[in-house]
Parts: C-alpha cells; structure tokens; sequence
C-alpha cells in the first residue's frame, strides 16, 4: 500500500483491476515500484544533479520518506550531464584519463592497483543501473601497473598515452565514406584532377609507383659521352626552370621520384594549384619526359610521332667510334660518306681504318670533301638496320608499333 501511494489515479485503478481479477498477477514489492515506474524505480538520492534542475514529476510514498524520478530517461539525460562535468573536472585537475564504464559494468579492484596521478593513475567510473554513480580514484589495471614498473620513466610516459579517439574499423569507417565523396565530387572538376595527377607524379604514393629512367650507361665511355650531350643540357635548363615553379631549393634534383609521402604529395598539390594551366603543362610535360622509359617501344613511337631530327641533338663523337667495332658495319657506314667505290675499295680494310676514314669525310681532312650533316641509321626516327642479321632491338620494336600508327 505505500508504493501504491507514489502511484497515480489511473495507475491505482489500474493495478485494483489486477488484483479483482483471479486470472491477472497483480504486482508486489519491488516488482510493484519497476511496474510503476516503466522498469526503473530510480531514487532521487542517486542523482548528481541539484534536484531543483530536473523539470519532470518526482513522486514520493505516503510518508514523504522515499522520492523516485517519474521519468527515466529525463532523469539519464540530467545525470549523463552531471557525469560530463564529473569528467571534464577530473582531466582539468590533470589525471592522465578518466575511464567510463557502460552501465551495470562492475569495477573489480581485485584486477587494478592503487596508483597515485603523478605516476599516471586513472579515474574509474561505474554507473548502476538503478542510477547510482562512483568514482576510483588513482587505478591501473595490474598490467599497466606491471609495465609502469618494469619499463621505467619510457613505459610509465607510454601508460599516460591517451587511447585514440576512434578504432581502427571505424577510422576504416570513416576512411572509406569520405573517399567516396571525395572522389565523386572530383569528377566535376577535371583541372583540379590534372593537378591532382601530376602531383602524384612528381611524388608517388603508396598506390603510384613512378620512377624516373635511371639513364644507366653501360661504361664510362657512354656515361661521359651523355653528361656532354647538346639534349642532356637543354632538358637540364628546362628542368631548373620546372623546380623553380614547385619551390624547389635543389637546382640539380629530379622533379619525379618522390618517396610516396602523403603531406608532400598535398605540398605539390597545393603548389599546384597556384600555377597557371601552361605552367602545370609544363611541370606534366618534364615529369612525362623524366620518367619515359629508355629503349622502350613508347619511346620509339614518340620519337617517330614528333619527327625528332637527331642531326639537331647529335653529332658523332669518340664514344660512337669507339664502341663501333664490327667491319661489315663500319664499311656500310662508308658508303654513306664515299659511296659504293670508296667503300668497296676499303672493303678489306681493318674496321680502324673505316673508322678513321669516315671521320676524314666528316673533318674534310686527307682530301676527303667535308661532311658536315650526317646521321647513322640508328640514330634517325625511325631507325633501320645495316644488316640482315638482326640484333638491333630498336629497329624491332618499331617494326613492332609502327602499324598503330600509320595514318590513312
């Protein structure tokens, strides 16, 4: 009878019907105060809050000894408030972390040790279901008390470490639907992608692999023959000019071959997007160029789709010579400079000789009339061959391309 005085008109009618009636259970005890209060009896003495601030009904027994919340979950959202503050003023008073446990979870001290904030202790807080709050104050869990005094001053400043923010699925989470978003809105924006690709050019990513062609020679001769090549020089001048656009410091660096770092991809980017269209071309064009693979089918196809003239890039110097060695060769060379008589009549000659007599054509030295332009077969767009023999991967793989790119 006395829970029933904390009950309402309707709610006394109701349970009188209950108990009339033989075929109904009619609530008693505790079951009566969870029946009247939705399944929660939640007492006003368990509340953190000022009971002035909470707006709901509060009901109380016949005698004024007992006071419980009418409203459960106006009560939870008051006392969740009251826990917040409990918090904050905690990490403001410098523990290490403040732990909130769900609700109904128990804190089992017998697993934890005392542990002072200086030394990184934590507050433990439960909440009952019935609404009743407790603070620990100063705990470890006896494993990050077991590593504070084994690792030293390092373990104890890792203990401190704050747990992050999100876990690793819903980082994966969060990852994955802001990607989806991202690269949906890029499509509309086609120039912001440009610089978004070169970006990824010049730097690399976990995801692009771009590596400039590392020009590798196979001796010296050939390596220095390059460093004073007329095309070496000019790609240099052009590629100063593309470092100075991306801020570089490094006059002598490559603009590709980046290590894959996501900031200085977003550094490039930003860079980037400063520039004009004909700028960023110009950064594209030198990246492209950095990066075409040397001796490959594509580099052959380009060199015939531009109709480069290598009598404007090259002219024959002691390296070509020197790496020239076959007779046969050297004597069809000759026919270039002389003609069928000359060459037949050196056809028996050492290749040194050949060598030595072209290079007369080419001084106009000995008698021989000067040659001034003169491009070997392998060095012209496209190339050919000297002989039937095979051997010459250039010529093979232009051979190999050549249809895709025959105009009607």
């Amino acid at each position: 009878m006395r829970h029933l005085t904390m009950a309402s008109k309707a709610q006394q009618k109701d349970w009188l019907a209950l108990c009339a009636d033989p075929d109904q259970y009619a609530p008693r005890g505790y079951q009566l105060k969870q029946w009247l209060f939705g399944g929660q009896s939640i007492s006003t003495k368990v509340a953190l809050f000022a009971i002035e601030e909470y707006p709901g009904l509060i009901t109380s027994d016949l005698f004024g000894e007992d006071s419980y919340f009418a409203d459960a979950d106006l009560f939870w959202q008051k006392q969740n408030e009251a826990i917040a503050t409990k918090r904050d003023t905690y990490l403001n008073e410098g523990w290490s972390e403040v732990v909130l446990l769900e609700p109904g979870q128990y804190f089992h001290a017998w697993d934890h040790e005392k542990t002072p904030k200086k030394k990184g202790g934590k507050i433990v807080i439960t909440v009952s279901h019935r609404g009743e709050v407790e603070c620990h104050e100063g705990w470890l869990s006896r494993k990050e008390a077991r590593r504070a005094r084994e690792g030293g001053e390092q373990e104890e400043t890792a203990a401190k470490l704050p747990r992050p923010e999100v876990t690793g699925p819903m980082q994966n989470y969060i990852d994955l639907h802001r990607h989806a978003a991202v690269r949906a809105a890029m499509l509309d924006h086609p120039v912001v992608a440009l610089r978004l690709v070169v970006a990824h050019a010049v730097t690399g990513s976990g995801l692009w692999q771009v590596r400039p062609e590392p020009q590798r020679a196979a001796n010296e001769t050939v390596n220095a023959s390059l460093a004073g090549c007329k095309a070496e020089a000019a790609f240099g001048k052009k590629r100063r000019e593309v470092l100075a656009l991306l801020g570089s410091p490094d006059e002598d660096s490559l603009v590709a071959g980046g290590n894959g770092d996501a900031v200085a991809i977003a550094g490039v980017f930003a860079r980037l997007l400063a520039l004009c269209d004909d700028d960023v071309m110009r950064v594209l064009t030198l990246v492209m160029a950095e990066t075409l693979a040397a001796g490959s089918a594509v580099f052959e196809a380009l060199g015939n789709h531009l109709n480069v003239d290598m009598g404007i890039w090259w002219q024959p110097d002691d390296a070509f010579f020197d790496l020239l060695r076959d007779k046969e060769i050297a004597n069809s060379m000759l026919a270039d400079f002389g003609g069928k008589l000359v060459a037949d009549g050196n056809v028996a000659e050492k290749v040194k000789t050949q060598k030595n007599i072209i290079r007369d054509f080419l001084a106009g030295e000995n008698g021989r009339p000067r040659v001034e332009t003169w491009l070997p077969r392998w060095m012209k767009f496209p190339a050919q061959s000297y002989t039937s023999r095979g051997g010459f991967r250039t010529a093979g793989q232009w051979t190999q391309v050549q249809p895709l790119f025959v105009r009607e």
